[in-house]
């Protein structure tokens, strides 16, 4: 089904971004969770939820609130996903693929993504100044998931574009700038589509020991994932594992520079970058929102919401809740518990969090070896629907001695 009009939850998501700064959206977050936490815009008859408890609820009570898109949606790759599934087919499909991200398949990777970030500060070695996304945040993640893939890294381009249409936004709900937003993004879907099915028919009569490899004969009572089902969940990683990774590491650093004090402290005491990975996801959540779709008649945060509604949580609105998180409008590196919800929550917890983790720790660790300070100097905001994050981070930066 092809449309020229944006969908109800592109609407809602279109106008939210129209009362915000793309980078700070924080005070308004603020404001709706104290003014409107459960809030339904009549326009777009989507209901937008914005407090941590509610949110929860939304991530938890997978029957009432449904993964799966409506039959008269325009369909898509992605939704041919397991973020996009409910019980039984994502049991099923989840069962099967989280044979290749067990703990230690994620750890055996420790050692290459420390090459791959000493091999990218190489490259910069003696420049004063540097783009962070460009020179560090993008090109690691997105070379990691090429190898994790088994598909070659000299694709790396193809992939951020592919990765950037999919995560784009129509500039407005003009129907012309719709149309050519839709024809730019169904043309990058359809060539990621048939080079991922191209990789995986030569991966069939060529097994190896990379992810695409293990996903083409990992299986559960017998049962394996068709191509159908494999060339979409390709996709997805791609996309996840590219620009969920390459947003948490620039977001950290942002932060970081944003809270006096907060690098310096971090390079004092090493031992706490994984709590500062775990509060960069709190603080800046690189996938700021999630979709549900109400199954039957419910009440929440006090508001009756009916069959069929639509329902955007903002997880980066949630994270910010003061009823949850004591200061939660400081990023702090000592924070401990950190209950947030940046990688989801419930059966669609993130499959990929334990490898974004690594590449953040990974890359943290490095920068603050070998940088005494930085200095943010400029940067330019990512727009995008399901994204938050930056297109360019640039920092003077002064080596230690």
């Amino acid at each position: 089904m092809e449309t020229t009009t944006p969908n109800a939850v592109q609407k809602a998501l279109l106008r939210g971004k129209n009362k915000q700064d793309p980078y700070h959206p924080f005070d308004w977050y603020a404001h709706m969770r104290q003014t409107s936490p459960v809030h339904f815009d009549e326009d777009s008859q989507t209901w937008s939820v914005f407090t941590y408890e509610e949110a929860k609820r939304v991530t938890i009570d997978k029957d009432t609130f449904s993964s799966q898109p409506p039959k008269d949606r325009r369909k898509t790759s992605m939704m041919k996903t397991m973020v996009m599934m409910d019980p039984p087919n994502h049991t099923r499909i989840r069962s099967i693929v989280s044979k290749a991200f067990t703990p230690r398949v994620m750890k055996s990777w420790e050692p290459r993504i420390q090459e791959l970030m000493e091999e990218l500060m190489e490259e910069i070695e003696g420049k004063q100044e540097i783009d962070l996304v460009q020179n560090i945040s993008y090109p690691l993640p997105v070379i990691v998931i090429a190898e994790l893939l088994g598909v070659p890294s000299e694709h790396k381009q193809s992939f951020k574009e592919w990765s950037d249409l999919l995560v784009s936004m129509p500039k407005s709900e003009n129907k012309e700038d719709v149309a050519e937003w839709q024809k730019t993004r169904d043309k990058g879907e359809a060539d990621m589509m048939a080079f991922f099915a191209d990789i995986i028919e030569k991966k069939r009569h060529n097994l190896g020991d990379d992810l695409i490899s293990l996903l083409i004969q990992a299986e559960e009572n017998g049962d394996k994932l068709s191509a159908d089902e494999l060339i979409p969940f390709c996709n997805l990683l791609l996309l996840a594992g590219n620009e969920t990774t390459t947003n948490l590491i620039s977001n950290m650093i942002f932060s970081l520079l944003e809270q006096p004090g907060a690098y310096e402290a971090l390079a004092q005491s090493p031992e706490l970058i994984p709590r500062a990975v775990e509060e960069a996801v709190r603080f800046r959540a690189p996938a700021p929102t999630i979709v549900r779709y109400v199954t039957e008649d419910t009440e929440l945060g006090g508001k009756v919401l009916k069959k069929g509604d639509n329902v955007i949580v903002f997880l980066a609105s949630a994270n910010r809740d003061e009823r949850q998180f004591s200061n939660a409008h400081e990023f702090d590196i000592h924070r401990h518990p950190n209950p947030h919800i940046g990688f989801g929550h419930g059966i669609h917890f993130c499959l990929g969090a334990p490898l974004a983790r690594l590449e953040a720790c990974t890359a943290i660790k490095i920068l603050i070896e070998r940088y005494e300070t930085l200095e943010l100097l400029s940067y330019v905001p990512m727009t995008s629907s399901s994204m938050y994050g930056l297109k360019e981070l640039k920092l003077r930066v002064t080596p230690r001695l």
